[in-house]
């Protein structure tokens, strides 16, 4: 057996920039822009066909205004509809003008039911009416029928072309089936086997369709114990069992256990994503949509959370005034009160991600027993934590002022407030997930109330009770 010989670094393939293989590069960016300044209307068209949708997406957003009105004018006979899924809704929005909602909504017809519902519930009413009247009776139907789903549940998230086979059909029957079938699903991973009343009592696996013998029935090889969907469940609980259990696809049912659609990894892969991405984002109040957001637009998204913010900033003035006769005498307490209150911020704000995860994986639950196992731990993390930043402060405060006994008040403090934090930022995200509140959105502007309220009167009361 000869081995092949070592390759020279001569012959060696070049090595593989991660960061090239995805998204849009700053080449391609000034080759579109190159094209437009020379107006080479072909060469624009010809780059755009080139693209992935996905990358064409990221270009769109690259350009300024008057260069994308230009390149869709241009391409927009070559755009792929997929494009369309990879648009943010800012931006998605412009490409409607520019396009016109006929086309758009040419474009949105060829798109799977799932993808083009999500694109149309993401528009404003007035966009989406305009959408839909300009589309074929028969696909308008199907997609007002998915809009009057829940926002947000499985039922905008299926997927309605799917297969699904009679119980009593063989391997050999489903195959020729498949081949003589010209409107098949682009992609699709189970067989759904369905009773007369087109309920699913089981799903083969393609591949396992594929290595069993022609003659073999459906109804022998088929997984009972699939997991069906309601079509009203959240769909961030369909996600939660399709990673649970590594679903790869799974079907919608509606309340009568009737087959409706089915949900496909790929969805999943998107709302975990999305998901995600909101959690992180409320946190701190803004949105997806802020980067490419008008001006305007995404300063009035954030005025609620800085409204939130300064509400908290009162609250907290308002304690420090009842302490304006300590912090006149020692007016060192004026120095050193911001660093309490921001420990206490920022440890509160660790827990508190680390809580909103758990909540939003079904690692924690609300009322499980786990709920007095974190908030203990927590508590216990936080006294040490506040022990060891303590002595630290401490000690640099009463050298920095001449007074230990300042530097042990504000080592109290300090403790006292890195406690609370850790007990704040479990308590707080758990208490509003049980009143079917979104601790994402609003835990932050209390813990950060609390924390900042409770830093300054704990170190301003030992203060006044010790140091006057």
């Amino acid at each position: 057996m000869n081995e092949e010989a070592p390759r020279t670094p001569e012959e060696a393939p070049p090595a593989v920039d991660a960061d090239t293989m995805v998204g849009i590069s700053p080449e391609i960016v000034a080759r579109i822009r190159g094209a437009v300044e020379a107006g080479s209307l072909d060469r624009v068209e010809e780059i755009a066909q080139e693209l992935h949708a996905a990358d064409f997406a990221d270009l769109l957003q690259e350009l300024t205004p008057e260069e994308r009105r230009l390149v869709i004018a241009v391409a927009r006979h070559v755009i792929d509809p997929e494009t369309l899924n990879h648009l943010d809704d800012a931006m998605r929005t412009e490409v409607i003008e520019l396009m016109g909602p006929r086309e758009f909504a040419q474009a949105v017809t060829e798109l799977e039911t799932d993808d083009a519902v999500e694109i149309l519930g993401d528009l404003d009413e007035d966009d989406t009416r305009r959408i839909l009247e300009a589309m074929p009776a028969e696909d308008r139907a199907v997609l007002e029928q998915g809009l009057t789903y829940p926002e947000d549940s499985a039922g905008r998230l299926m997927q309605r072309d799917l297969v699904a086979l009679p119980r009593h059909w063989t391997v050999g029957e489903a195959i020729d089936y498949l081949r003589a079938k010209d409107d098949l699903p682009k992609d699709f991973y189970d067989l759904f086997i369905v009773d007369p009343m087109h309920k699913p009592i089981g799903q083969v696996p393609l591949s396992r369709a594929i290595r069993n013998r022609r003659t073999v029935k459906l109804t022998d090889i088929m997984d009972v114990e699939f997991r069906a969907i309601p079509a009203e469940m959240d769909q961030e609980s369909a996600a939660h069992l399709f990673r649970q259990y590594g679903i790869v696809s799974a079907p919608v049912v509606d309340e009568s256990g009737r087959l409706l659609g089915v949900i496909t990894v790929d969805d999943v892969v998107h709302v975990i994503e999305e998901e995600a991405e909101e959690d992180l984002l409320g946190i701190v109040g803004v949105s997806e949509t802020d980067f490419h957001a008008p001006v305007g637009e995404t300063a009035w998204r954030r005025v609620r959370w800085l409204v939130v913010t300064l509400c908290n900033s009162a609250i907290a003035a308002t304690v420090i005034s009842q302490f304006e006769a300590t912090i006149e005498q020692i007016v060192a307490l004026a120095v050193l009160m911001p660093i309490v209150a921001a420990m206490g911020g920022n440890a509160g704000v660790q827990v508190i991600t680390v809580t909103i995860r758990a909540l939003a994986t079904r690692d924690l639950q609300p009322r499980g027993s786990a709920v007095r196992r974190l908030i203990l731990k927590e508590l216990l993390v936080g006294a040490i934590n506040g022990i060891v930043f303590a002595a630290i402060v401490g000690t640099v405060a009463g050298f920095w002022f001449g007074s230990a006994a300042l530097g042990a008040v504000l080592a109290g403090a300090m403790i006292f407030n890195m406690v609370w934090a850790g007990m704040a930022g479990t308590i707080i995200p758990i208490t509003l997930a049980r009143l079917g509140i979104d601790p994402a959105t609003g835990a932050g502007p209390f813990l950060t109330t609390t924390t900042d309220v409770l830093g300054f009167f704990s170190f301003l009361g030992l203060a006044t009770l010790f140091l006057l």
